[in-house]
């Protein structure tokens, strides 16, 4: 019989039940008895499988828990293998039961081990989050979330993300991170909805894997042998890449036309500009008040943009920062009254 132990084995749901350590399963083929809270424990298979007996104790509650456990260790090797909660109160339960013992001058304690059986890999939360997503859209869930649409959601993915711009340009670093969360969950919100789709439906790993081919095709000089020694060679050879996937024509191909007037001028300039496409813009000259048209304002903003991109300048931003500044002297001028 093995030296009398106790070893409790967590493992985490994030990753396929049995890709154990080599010392998880050591330990769990030289035990003597296997316990878990449930039959049903993500493990249960695996360690059928490996023809090895998964038991449930009587006890439920942590501290009659820790006492059959620390009683059936005391005559030989047993494994507990943790739940997907990790069994709070079971810790503390057995740290206090052993303390009282030899306090108590027990001859033999049982060893107690704390073996990791698996860890989360990197990105492994946003399976949680996949998971809770999942749980909010489907039958039994909440209300509000089931019956949203693509379109529904649109004022929320363009609100988040003028939030991540603001805090970005805040230089707020707390707040970047609960913006791109809240980004985050736009994304994975739309590829629920996505699974739904009655003739063509699509998942988030739709998602990533999409991201994952395009990053590669359009990174050779990183996986593949093509040369690009300066990010200016990256984005030529981006956006030569680009052209060539989607059968593009035109320079200005693709270019979003639904975003902020101020975004799309200074990218229609930038996509003219990189592919030498030499096109007039107005002069930027101030017409009088009675000429002040429709299309006057539209020419004098496109000059200002040119003018401003000739300068280094991101209109956009420049013109955001002005508005704040000019909300602040409103707020001064209304405080002074």
């Amino acid at each position: 019989m093995a030296a009398a132990r106790l070893v409790l084995l967590s493992t985490t749901h994030r990753v396929a039940a049995g890709l154990l350590s080599y010392a998880a399963w050591e330990a769990l083929r030289t035990a003597d008895e296997v316990y878990s809270a449930s039959a049903d424990h993500p493990l249960a298979s695996a360690l059928d499988d490996a023809g090895l007996l998964l038991r449930v104790p009587p006890a439920a509650s942590p501290r009659p828990l820790a006492a059959f456990l620390v009683e059936r260790a005391g005559v030989g090797a047993v494994v507990w293998v943790t739940g997907p909660d990790g069994d709070p109160g079971l810790p503390d339960a057995l740290a206090e039961l052993l303390s009282a013992r030899a306090e108590a001058g027990a001859d033999e304690l049982p060893e107690i081990e704390l073996l990791p059986g698996s860890w989360d890999v990197p990105g492994a939360r946003l399976l949680d989050l996949v998971d809770v997503m999942d749980r909010l859209r489907s039958p039994g869930g909440c209300p509000w979330d089931a019956g949203q649409t693509h379109e529904s959601l649109l004022p929320y993915l363009l609100e988040e993300a003028y939030e991540t711009v603001e805090v970005i340009e805040a230089g707020d670093l707390v707040g970047l991170r609960e913006e791109l969360g809240d980004l985050l969950l736009q994304v994975v919100f739309h590829a629920r909805i996505g699974e739904e789709h009655p003739l063509d439906p699509w998942s988030v790993d739709d998602l990533a894997g999409g991201i994952v081919d395009k990053l590669i095709s359009r990174h050779p000089h990183v996986f593949s042998d093509a040369d690009a020694a300066t990010a200016a060679d990256v984005e030529d050879s981006w956006e030569a890449i680009k052209r060539a996937e989607k059968g593009r024509s035109s320079a200005v191909d693709g270019v979003p036309l639904a975003q902020p007037a101020l975004a799309l001028a200074a990218k229609l300039l930038s996509r003219a500009a990189k592919a030498g496409v030499l096109v007039d813009v107005p002069e930027l000259a101030l017409p009088s008040a009675g000429a002040l048209t429709s299309a006057a304002v539209g020419d004098l903003l496109l000059a200002v943009v040119a003018a401003a991109r000739s300068a280094g300048v991101d209109a956009e931003a420049a013109l955001r920062a002005s508005s704040r500044g000019y909300a602040l002297r409103v707020r001064a001028s209304e405080a002074s009254e």
